[in-house]
């Protein structure tokens, strides 16, 4: 029987608490201040999201420690052959310092060319859209014009659940004492779960899916269960469920 919305309500309030943030990358979202530091940091730690969570730290260390203070500042007057000697050694499982040094350079454009990672990712946002599985696309393709990081940022043909670039939308869009809520302009109500193999476990555990995999799919049909207990907000339970699961809590 899929879970009631007391028994959400209670995990949220249970788990959802900057003390259970450690360990994730989303800590280095909070690391800075200013929402333009926020985003460039945001993305750099949830596209490395994979793997084991000590050495996805560890990844997103490496690749801030160059910025300084100001990630957004630091790529905006850096010169191209710069960012490349600066990820020469770069290495996260399937990630090389090559691609990272792309990733990273296509984040330059974006900011030089849009103003924002925001601002980019608005000018494909149609509110009509029921979610922003649409935007998301247009979001990737433009933002993967010159180049593409597919292990950081995958060709929208694959159409996965891009569950990395759907948590890095969380961190930016939902605004509570875990997420920073960065971003104004999209809405709560059109995010999409962030879909990886834990919350896909808890989901056909609450007998919320019946679906083994983690395609947009799936995602969009969990969404839709979360949708219906909060409408507003169907994303707000992602990281207390998954947290609780981590922790042994999930029942």
């Amino acid at each position: 029987m899929p879970p009631t919305k007391a028994f959400l309500e209670k995990t949220y309030r249970e788990m959802n608490r900057p003390e259970f943030i450690h360990p994730d990358p989303l800590e280095f979202v909070w690391r800075y201040k200013s929402a333009a530091d926020r985003e460039v940091a945001g993305l750099i730690a949830a596209c490395l999201a994979y793997g084991n969570v000590t050495q996805i730290l560890k990844s997103v260390e490496k690749v801030l420690a160059p910025m300084g203070p100001s990630p957004a500042a630091w790529l905006k007057k850096t010169p191209p052959p710069e960012i490349k000697r600066a990820l020469g050694k770069f290495k996260h499982r399937f990630t090389t310092g090559a691609e990272m040094a792309v990733f990273l350079l296509n984040i330059k454009r974006a900011i030089d060319e849009y103003g924002s990672l925001e601002k980019l990712f608005l000018k494909g946002y149609d509110a009509k859209e029921p979610t922003v599985e649409q935007a998301l696309y247009r979001f990737i393709d433009t933002f993967n014009t010159q180049a593409c990081a597919p292990t950081l940022t995958p060709c929208t043909e694959l159409k996965s659940s891009f569950k990395r670039v759907n948590l890095f939308l969380r961190w930016m869009v939902r605004r509570d004492a875990v997420d920073p809520g960065v971003w104004t302009g999209v809405p709560p109500s059109k995010l999409l779960i962030p879909l990886d193999t834990h919350m896909r476990q808890v989901s056909m555990s609450m007998g919320i899916t019946r679906r083994k995999d983690t395609s947009m799919k799936t995602a969009v049909e969990i969404t839709a269960f979360f949708s219906r207990v909060a409408p507003a907000d169907p994303v707000k339970y992602d990281f207390a469920l998954t947290r609780a699961g981590i922790r042994g809590n999930n029942t």
